[in-house]
């Protein structure tokens, strides 16, 4: 709304304060002209002005004879009013708010405008809606049968501004909150869930107020930073990489033309322990999966294949699932997740299981194997890169610790994410789900 108008602030203080300054103005207009609408078609009592009345009828009897105040008495009633004299001591009997909940509520809600006389036109007798006034020391004057309505002049005036300013000022402040506020921090926020390290444009659109687009520009900034220090930390660690192979290719060299023996051995598997480090760090570091395009494919032939191929070199891995499933992913990605996820599988277990299942618009697969399992309290560490459950293994089946991490940034790349669950007696079950595109 405001974002719209040339002249309209450009910070969201400068828009409350218009808001606010419009908000009154339409309170203003708006209640004068509810509260005329409501006199003109609500034939409702003007209590103050006849406790006025009542006032000024008290004032002229104060000073005139008994025969006088009789022939007072006799106009009023034929007016249609009904007056009575009595003592002071009949205030007693008086009194002083309605008998039902919602006469009280409507009296709190809306005081009278000045202080009335001996409870003015907030008195009651007998339940009935009187006026009292004091007329001298042994006299009091008694207005009665006039209509008695909740809806009197002075709820009907008060309360069409009461009425106006709630509805205003939620109605503008509602408004103003998803189209200055609420609107412009979803849209970051989905922007930054589904934002693309490897991207290099801004993904958080700079548009709105002076502070949406100071937070949407130091985001940009810190992302351009995060990727810069990433792809510097990719560089050098492939430049080190690359610099080992040269001495590990010496290494190996020397070591293969020394006599057969124990030390020979011993210094070709480190070499190999070493060259399999630096294969697997920079296979991590390549994040194919990040810049891969969304297809659809068969994602139960893709679940089928990797199975097979494991079962071809004498593995027990199967599929069980829909024979054809169609969806939207990174297939070549999504092989590599569900390889290693495999692979693990097969190095700790005897059997391992690959089901497909859909989930919503998207789709879940969960490899479960009857290995020994992960304990609860490592199966967040598992995802740091590098991190083995048992660093004391060093044999050639236990890894470097990046397979999961490789499957939950796939994971992550798809929008989803992998859950680590036990199985029942024994086992693992990794289980990776991808929401709809």
């Amino acid at each position: 709304m405001l974002r719209r108008l040339q002249w309209a602030p450009k910070t969201i203080r400068g828009q409350i304060t218009i808001v606010i300054l419009l908000a009154l103005l339409t309170v203003i207009v708006l209640g004068r002209a509810l509260e005329r609408w409501a006199k003109d078609d609500y034939l409702v009592p003007d209590l103050e002005r006849i406790a006025e009345r009542a006032d000024t009828m008290a004032l002229l009897m104060r000073h005139a004879s008994p025969a006088e105040r009789e022939t007072l008495i006799t106009h009023a009633e034929e007016a249609g009013w009904r007056v009575s004299l009595a003592p002071p001591s009949k205030a007693n009997a008086f009194t002083t708010s309605s008998t039902d909940i919602l006469g009280r509520a409507i009296e709190w809600l809306f005081p009278p405008d000045s202080p009335p006389p001996i409870g003015g036109w907030r008195t009651y007798l007998d339940g009935e809606r009187v006026i009292a006034v004091k007329v001298d020391a042994r006299t009091i004057l008694i207005l009665s049968g006039f209509p008695d309505s909740i809806l009197t002049s002075s709820v009907l005036g008060q309360g069409s501004y009461y009425f106006v300013a709630l509805v205003v000022l939620i109605l503008f402040f509602f408004i103003f909150a998803i189209r200055t506020i609420t609107e412009p921090i979803k849209r970051i926020s989905e922007a930054a869930a589904e934002a693309d390290i490897k991207d290099r444009g801004a993904i958080f659109a700079e548009r709105g107020t002076v502070e949406i687009v100071a937070l949407a520009h130091a985001l940009n900034g810190m992302r351009n930073r995060i990727s810069i220090m990433a792809d510097a930390r990719t560089r050098m660690l492939r430049g080190i990489g690359h610099d080992l192979r040269t001495p590990l290719t010496r290494l190996r060299v020397r070591a293969e033309r020394m006599e057969e023996g124990a030390l020979r051995e011993s210094l070709l598997s480190d070499v190999d322990h070493i060259d399999r480090l630096i294969a697997e760090s920079l296979n991590y570091l390549r994040n194919e999966f990040a810049n891969e395009d969304v297809e659809r494919v068969d994602v139960a032939s893709i679940l089928q294949t990797v199975c097979n191929d494991f079962a071809d070199i004498g593995h027990s891995v199967s599929y069980s699932g829909p024979a054809k499933f169609v969806a939207a992913c990174r297939p070549l990605s999504l092989t590599r997740a569900v390889t290693n996820l495999c692979d693990n599988g097969v190095k700790f277990a005897e059997t391992v299981e690959v089901r497909l299942e859909s989930c919503g618009n998207g789709f879940a697969i969960s490899v479960a194997d009857d290995g020994p399992g992960i304990p609860p309290a490592l199966r967040e560490r598992v995802f740091e890169p590098f991190f083995k459950c048992d660093p004391s293994r060093t044999d050639g089946n236990s890894g470097f610790g990046l397979g999961l991490s490789i499957v939950q940034d796939i994971a992550h790349s798809h929008r989803g994410r992998l859950k680590l669950l036990s199985r029942a007696p024994h086992g693992l079950i990794a289980r990776i789900e991808i929401p709809g595109s």
